[in-house]
C-alpha cells in the first residue's frame, strides 16, 4: 500500500514536471544542434592551422618526388616518419637526394600537401 502511495504521489508531481521540463528538453535539443556545427567548424581549422597550399604542395611533390618514389612510402606500415618535425627533417633529406633546393614557402606547402593527404599531424 506505500508503494501505491508513492505512485500516486509520483503520478501527481509529473503532471507539474512535465510543463516544467519540456523548455529544459528544448534548451538542451538547442545546444545540441548548435554544438555539432561548432564541433565540425573546430575540427576543420585544426586540420587548416598548417600554413601552405596543399595544392601547390602535390603539384611540387609530384614533380620533384615522385621521379624516386610513389606514394606507398607514406602508406606502408613500417614509415619512419612519426611527428610534423619528422616530416620536415625527411623532406630536407629528400630535397639533398633529389638535388633541389625547395624555399620555405615551397617546404611548407609540400608539408601541407604530405601531412593533409597521408600523415594528419596536429
Amino acid at each position: 500500500m506505500v508503494c501505491i502511495a508513492r505512485f500516486t504521489r509520483i503520478r501527481d508531481v509529473t503532471d507539474y514536471d512535465v510543463a516544467e521540463t519540456l523548455p529544459d528538453r528544448r534548451r538542451r535539443a538547442v545546444r545540441v544542434i548548435l554544438c555539432v556545427p561548432v564541433m565540425i567548424f573546430l575540427t576543420v581549422s585544426a586540420q587548416a592551422a598548417l600554413p601552405g597550399d596543399g595544392a601547390e604542395g602535390k603539384r611540387l611533390h609530384d614533380a620533384n618526388c615522385m621521379a624516386c618514389h610513389d606514394t606507398a612510402v607514406y602508406t606502408r606500415k613500417d614509415h619512419s616518419i612519426r611527428s610534423l618535425d619528422g616530416l620536415k627533417q625527411q623532406l630536407e633529406g629528400c630535397s639533398h637526394m633529389a638535388k633541389k633546393e625547395f624555399s620555405p614557402a615551397e617546404t611548407q606547402h609540400i608539408i601541407k600537401y604530405l601531412n593533409d593527404r597521408f600523415y594528419r599531424f596536429q
